[in-house]
């Protein structure tokens, strides 16, 4: 599947010095990668490690790893999973990003686009890529982000076209999934994806109350009267995106 960019001239700039140096800078870009799958490291790393002008830093595999590797070795640019146990990537970004003004973040995920990547850039990374794209996809997103611009898929970009004018702009909600906080959209992935309840609380590090907690939260916010209704939805949301 092909992607595109959105321009984004019209997004506040930072003063030169907090930015991240060009692909074309006799320094090289230094990356950071926070994934909990090895193989996966290993092979952004081997993908990064074909291109002179970067050098992979640091590799974490947990949101507390990723901070203070971040904090030891100063990344121009992170490049983050969703799916991180206890601490989503969205919260981690958020954290990564108040900590360290000019660094750039792109978000690399198994997750669906259609349920994270709006959530993604409001939490303020600069890009989306799917995993099951990233071989042809990354290298594209990273040189886009790193220039200051925004890297969607084409679908993305078509549902999301505010994001190549204003990343901070006004937005009214469009769906009531767009009212679900962060960890109630991971709880329904999850649900769509046919965890059940303990199976859930065990991958997010949570237990079981706050797991029910959570689905009950989301069957008020979604309309739901019953946890099958809740099911149908979430197993019919996850198989939604277009294919190519």
């Amino acid at each position: 599947m092909k992607s595109t960019a959105q321009d984004t001239s019209a997004l506040p700039t930072q003063p030169q010095s907090d930015k991240p140096p060009a692909t074309g800078n006799p320094r090289r870009v230094r990356v950071l990668i926070v994934d909990d799958h090895p193989l996966m490291r290993w092979g952004i790393r081997g993908i990064l490690q074909q291109h002179p002008g970067y050098e992979v830093c640091a590799e974490a595999d947990s949101a507390p790893q990723a901070l203070e590797l971040a904090r030891a070795h100063r990344p121009d640019l992170a490049i983050v999973d969703i799916g991180l146990g206890s601490v989503n990537g969205i919260d981690l970004l958020k954290d990564l990003l108040a900590e360290h003004r000019g660094l750039r973040a792109l978000v690399m995920s198994m997750h669906e686009e259609s349920l994270y990547a709006e959530r993604a850039l409001r939490a303020g990374a600069r890009g989306y890529v799917m995993k099951l794209e990233a071989g042809e996809q990354m290298m594209a997103a990273i040189e886009r982000v790193l220039g200051g611009g925004i890297y969607l898929s084409r679908q993305m970009s078509e549902r999301l076209p505010q994001y190549g004018e204003d990343l901070a702009g006004p937005k009214q909600p469009a769906a009531p999934i767009e009212t679900l906080s962060d960890r109630e959209v991971e709880v329904l992935q999850l649900v769509g994806d046919g965890y059940d309840t303990q199976a859930i609380a065990n991958r997010l590090q949570l237990s079981v109350r706050d797991i029910n907690s959570h689905r009950e939260h989301l069957k008020r916010k979604l309309g739901f009267s019953f946890g099958a209704e809740l099911v149908h939805y979430a197993i019919q949301l996850t198989r939604s995106a277009p294919a190519g």
